[in-house]
């Protein structure tokens, strides 16, 4: 397995700051590009996956993890995101009905009819999203600038596994509803 984060000259650490990064991957990039003496193509599109693979917090962590051999376990939910996700399921299942009822309405009436409740689920949706958001927020600032506690790692990368799914989610119901 290629290191990232020697391949881009960074040191292992689960806090990257996004600017140091961008600059390892711009000169990387810059040196292996093909049309460099020394690039090449298959260079250039791994200098390109560490910098996508350690750009994302999740899959940073992930990265991190799998070059210190940490075997996978399953990681329990903790209850606040457990809460969350309880709230997130319904709201996206509501939207997907109303996305439903907005393709089977014939009439600009019809359509008009479920605005107040398309303004209600585009809010929930929005707020959860902010709720998502700051969670992300918060385990980001947790992260130590080391590879150290590999174990408290594992539960931070979990956790923005499922953040980032949930985000996902919840921009691809605010889109089907526009």
């Amino acid at each position: 397995m290629t290191d990232f984060f020697a391949l881009l000259g960074l040191p292992r650490s689960a806090a990257l700051d996004e600017a140091v990064l961008q600059a390892a991957w711009h000169e990387k990039s810059r040196v292996a590009h093909p049309d460099q003496p020394g690039g090449s193509a298959a260079l250039a599109a791994e200098v390109n996956a560490a910098y996508e693979t350690l750009s994302a917090p999740e899959k940073r962590l992930k990265h991190l993890l799998e070059l210190h051999a940490v075997p996978w376990r399953a990681i329990p939910i903790p209850e606040d995101l457990m809460r969350l996700f309880s709230r997130i399921g319904p709201v996206l299942q509501q939207a997907a009905a109303l996305v439903k009822k907005k393709q089977q309405a014939a009439s600009a009436l019809a359509r008009a009819l479920l605005a107040p409740q398309e303004m209600r689920l585009r809010e929930d949706l929005e707020e959860l999203g902010t709720c998502i958001e700051a969670r992300r927020g918060e385990i980001l600032a947790s992260l130590p600038p080391t590879d150290a506690g590999l174990k408290q790692l594992q539960v931070d990368q979990a956790t923005l596994a499922y953040l980032a799914k949930w985000q996902g989610q919840i921009r691809e119901a605010l889109l089907a509803l526009m």
